[in-house]
């Protein structure tokens, strides 16, 4: 059921503004290459929305605007002439049908020839592990059945582009977390190209093979998970993409590429080198004995178990706060005097937002 040739998608200077002049996205220039999985990843109203809408022909965009998919532009064609698949947050299964009906409709209405539909369809059915539900309506169907349900009827009648609208928002975290990787080996061996809006960072590092970090109708930055977990480039993708402290240091300190914390001064990464803005995650500080050399020495004012980790608030001269993640068997406790030590290579300079 694979594509054979999968599609590239060109997002050029694409804008919306609404009548009430609100920039519902900014002009955004942007590739997914083909077979690629793409996830737009942001807050609500960043725009990530609007600009799958766009893709899908569901919105018009400012005039100007052009999408491209592979060389055809598809840019002023209404969606039912895009062929695009779409899969929603909520589904949208037809409740009256069977999981076969649901799976077969976009090829009925294409008046596909029984024996093909038959064998698309069963050939879904095996890849989204439904066998034996055939007959069930979506009532019957638990909420992970569901999900695979709509994309094999997303995909039944090969879009060239498959859209995919919070597809795991309406599940509860437990069958979130489980069903994020099914997903992600099933748009895998689809090999078809996709856009995948979420706000959850999680499902995105899961699910796609680059994001496009979206902040107040713009793209920030776009690469693979670790690429931006690790080099962010600016600030919002920084706090976005997991916890982050943020601290400042003198211009003096920033020409010398050093950190004072207390009496203690760490030594920075060069690419800090000039920078007055650091960040450094929280599993990336180390916590050591008070009297250590060379460490910067603080007091815990806050402990919070959290099963995979503990998580310390530790509070540094001049009121400077770090929130620092150790193991979950630590020993420390609220009100002790502990070290803090961070590698050099730890510490990110905080580039300054467009």
């Amino acid at each position: 059921m694979a594509n054979e040739v999968s599609t590239s998608i060109q997002i050029l200077n694409c804008a919306k503004t609404y009548p009430d002049g609100t920039k519902g996205l900014q002009p955004t220039t942007l590739t997914v290459e083909p077979g690629e999985v793409l996830a737009l990843l942001g807050p609500s109203g960043c725009g990530k929305t609007t600009l799958l809408r766009i893709i899908a022909g569901l919105e018009t965009p400012d005039e100007g605007s052009r999408i491209l998919f592979d060389t055809s532009d598809v840019s002023r064609l209404p969606i039912e002439k895009r062929q695009v698949g779409m899969m929603f947050q909520h589904y949208a299964l037809f409740p009256q049908m069977s999981v076969y009906s649901n799976i077969a409709y976009g090829l009925r209405i294409r008046k596909e020839p029984e024996d093909r539909l038959r064998k698309q369809v069963g050939e879904l059915i095996d890849l989204v592990r439904l066998n034996g539900l055939e007959k069930r309506r979506p009532s019957e169907l638990s909420g992970g059945q569901r999900q695979r349900v709509a994309l094999a009827r997303a995909v039944a009648a090969h879009p060239r582009v498959l859209l995919l609208d919070e597809p795991l928002t309406a599940l509860d975290a437990k069958l979130k977390e489980s069903l994020r990787d099914e997903l992600a080996q099933m748009l895998r061996q689809l090999r078809i190209t996709a856009v995948h809006v979420t706000h959850d960072q999680k499902e995105a590092m899961a699910i796609a093979d680059r994001m496009a970090i979206m902040h107040a109708g713009r793209v920030l930055q776009v690469g693979d998970g670790e690429t931006l977990y690790r080099t962010p480039s600016d600030p919002f993708v920084a706090s976005f993409l997991g916890r982050v402290n943020q601290l400042s240091r003198t211009s003096e300190h920033a020409h010398q590429n050093v950190l004072r914390l207390g009496s203690a001064v760490l030594s920075c990464s060069p690419v800090c080198q000039g920078a007055t803005q650091l960040l450094v995650r929280p599993e990336d500080i180390e916590v050591c004995m008070a009297r250590e050399e060379g460490a910067a020495v603080g007091q815990i004012s806050r402990r919070v178990f959290m099963g995979d980790r503990v998580q310390l608030t530790v509070d540094l001269p001049e009121a400077t706060s770090l929130l620092i993640d150790v193991g979950r068997d630590h020993a420390a406790r609220s009100g002790d005097m502990v070290g803090i030590r961070v590698a050099p290579h730890h510490w990110m300079p905080q580039a300054t937002a467009a």
